[in-house]
């Protein structure tokens, strides 16, 4: 799982996380020879690759919005197990408006507590001293964060990987293209 990296002696990455490296073509010529396949060929084979990126370029973004939709909650969480905790042996009582459903609030008066329940996920609660939940909602926060970093890193490595892609599919066009005149021109001027 862990992505292959450049050194400094300046090695190409050949695959991040799962994800296969596109190779720039210098030489179209070179390049078609070494796949083994003709130009038609070879632009499925490319064009497979570009959607096969699309692909999970769609499912990272996904991630990427779920992680980001989750980090508000998780800090929301720990503003409010904060405030408890703040609150805790003050002899002040708490109140609060927190939401039914949505758009419908209901006012509640929250007594002096040591504990708190936090959803898991799955339809499963559970219920956790204030310093416990403090803990796990960092440790939530922490690796939420992280794992977007990470995300965001696959899906600049994959944007890069559909260019290379894209330019490639554009050389290999436009060499067949030329040579395909070059022919042309050539059994034009056999014929004269």
């Amino acid at each position: 799982m862990a992505a292959s990296s450049s050194s400094s002696s300046g090695s190409a990455v050949t695959e991040r996380r799962g994800i296969p490296a596109a190779q720039f073509v210098e030489d179209v010529q070179t390049y078609l020879t070494q796949l083994g396949l003709d130009v038609n060929s070879t632009l499925a084979f490319l064009q497979e690759r570009l959607q096969q990126y699309r692909l999970v370029e769609m499912k990272l973004l996904a991630q990427q919005r779920d992680l980001q939709a989750k980090i508000p909650d998780i800090e929301k969480c720990l503003d409010v197990v904060g405030t408890l905790q703040a609150k805790k042996g003050t002899g002040e009582e708490l109140i609060t408006d927190f939401e039914v459903s949505e758009g419908i609030y209901s006012r509640a008066r929250i007594d002096e507590t040591d504990s708190v329940c936090l959803w898991l996920g799955a339809n499963v609660m559970l219920e956790y001293s204030l310093e416990e939940a403090t803990s796990l909602l960092h440790k939530n926060l922490d690796n939420a964060k992280a794992s977007l970093e990470v995300l965001v890193a696959d899906l600049l490595f994959l944007r890069d990987q559909v260019t290379i892609t894209q330019v490639t599919i554009a050389r290999v066009y436009n060499w067949d293209v030329h040579n395909r005149r070059l022919q042309q021109v050539a059994s034009t001027t056999a014929q004269d």
